[in-house]
């Protein structure tokens, strides 16, 4: 497996990896789920630094299986939320986290069994569907959760 500095993407490795680097601006302000936005953005960087230093198959399939585990969770404690305050367009968010959980599990599937390699657009996707799940699709959902005083 190549380094990531190696491949021809169009983006200077730092510029990847500065991609993970979590940002003010995704903060929902609230506490728990700013706290697993943040283990989501670390555990990707995990990822692309493990992929930068050429590591093996196996080490690069650990750290996927505790990005797709712990979205799992994250997913599941948001919806938790969504459900006991009632949010209105549970229904829509959810189908959006099954349909990542989906892709990210399919792209695992095929790391997994030797169909795909880890690369820089597969960091791209995670860091993509992270960040534009967030800011829009989470902080959809927020005003319901603080207007019941959820912190």
């Amino acid at each position: 497996m190549g380094r990531a500095a190696d491949l021809k993407f169009g983006a200077p490795a730092a510029d990847i990896l500065s991609m993970f680097e979590w940002k003010q601006e995704y903060a929902v302000n609230i506490g728990s789920i700013d706290t697993q936005h943040q283990k989501l953005f670390a555990l990707g960087r995990e990822l692309y630094t493990a992929m930068s230093a050429g590591q093996g198959k196996s080490v690069l399939g650990r750290i996927l299986d505790r990005l797709v585990a712990y979205t799992a969770v994250h997913f599941a404690y948001e919806e938790g939320l969504m459900k006991l305050h009632q949010y209105p367009d549970f229904v829509k968010h959810k189908a959006e986290h099954d349909a990542l959980v989906k892709q990210v599990v399919a792209f695992q599937t095929d790391f997994n069994s030797g169909r795909a390699t880890m690369a820089v657009q597969v960091l791209q996707f995670i860091k993509g569907w992270l960040e534009k799940h967030i800011m829009n699709s989470d902080f959809a959902y927020i005003p319901c959760l603080k207007a019941q005083k959820v912190a």
